[in-house]
C-alpha cells in the first residue's frame, strides 16, 4: 500500500520532522495539531478556546487537502496542558462535532512549548 504525504500549502511550519498527515488507503492520520500560525507564531496565547478553535480549523484544512471533512473523523486524541481547561475545550469541540461526535480520549500532558494549551490528533476514514 502506498502512503501519501499530506502537507497543505497553508499549513503551519512543522516544529519537528513530521508531515501534517498521511493517507494509507482509506485512512487519514492527522498529526497532533497545535496553535501555530503560518509564520510559526503561537496563536491565542493564554486562551484555550482560541487555541482549540485554531487546532480544529487546522485539522479541517489538512483533511480538506486530503479530500476529507470533519465528518470523516473516526477518532480524536486530545491533550490538554491543564485539566481545568477541559470544559472550555469541550465547548469549542462541540461546535465542530454537534451531532455525531467521533470516539476520542482526552488526557493532561505537558506540550512541546509552555504556551501551548491543547493539541489534537485525528484519524479519519473515507470511502468503503
Amino acid at each position: 500500500m502506498t502512503i501519501q504525504i499530506i502537507n497543505p500549502d497553508n499549513a503551519a511550519p512543522p516544529l519537528a520532522p513530521y508531515s501534517s498527515a498521511t493517507r494509507a488507503g482509506n485512512t487519514i492520520h492527522v498529526s497532533g495539531m497545535l496553535a501555530v500560525g503560518p509564520r510559526g507564531e503561537t496563536v491565542g496565547v493564554g486562551d484555550v478556546r482560541a487555541q482549540t478553535r485554531h487546532v480544529l480549523e487546522s485539522i479541517k484544512s489538512v483533511l480538506a487537502a486530503a479530500g476529507a471533512t470533519m465528518k470523516d473523523i473516526a477518532f480524536n486524541q486530545i491533550f490538554v496542558k491543564d485539566l481545568a481547561d477541559y470544559a472550555a475545550v469541550n465547548e469549542v469541540y462541540a461546535e465542530y462535532f454537534p451531532a455525531t461526535p467521533p470516539a476520542r480520549y482526552c488526557i493532561r500532558a505537558d506540550l512541546v512549548k509552555p504556551e501551548f494549551l491543547v493539541e489534537i490528533a485525528a484519524t479519519a476514514y473515507v470511502g468503503d
